[in-house]
């Protein structure tokens, strides 16, 4: 009798807002502590990280604010939907991002939460600095004539 392999779904749950709102100078994959029905939310994709984003606590890094809704078939066991949440790093990785934070203008912010491929969550970090307007208009004239040239070499 064969087994069949059933492929799982690949998991990306991304922060649209983040290259919007943000340079990304550097990024780093972190692994993240979850209970349960956290990742059980996950896996169904109930995941948002729009306004979430990291902090050290000690020399320890936190992501905050990171949206992760209740298990459906979750009893008393339920976790809440947006408490701190712990990163996996290592001591040089803290160590350096911790010390690009404190320059003026650097944060951290989540940019992906993805399931790799051991079933593992991993939470995609990146050290951002912020854009002014003026950088914000630029981009999306960019994106604007990059769309009118795609539609022109449409047809």
């Amino acid at each position: 009798m064969q087994l069949e392999l059933i492929m799982k779904e690949n998991i990306r749950i991304k922060n649209k807002r983040v290259s919007f709102e943000y340079f990304i100078v550097e990024s780093m994959v972190a692994g993240i502590v979850l209970t349960g029905t956290e990742i059980k939310s996950i896996r169904q994709g109930k995941a948002s990280l729009s306004e979430s984003y990291c902090a050290f606590k000690g020399m320890e890094m936190f992501v905050y604010e990171m949206h992760i809704a209740e298990y459906s078939h979750g009893t008393y066991n339920n976790h809440e939907p947006k408490r701190e949440r712990k990163l996996l790093l290592n001591f040089r990785e803290l160590k350096r991002f911790s010390t690009k934070v404190k320059e003026k203008g650097f944060t951290i912010v989540p940019l992906t939460l993805f399931i790799d491929d051991n079933g593992r969550a991993k939470l995609e970090i990146g050290l951002a600095r912020g854009k002014h307007f003026y950088d914000k208009r630029e981009d999306l004239k960019k994106k604007d004539s990059k769309r009118e040239l795609d539609r022109l070499t449409k047809y």
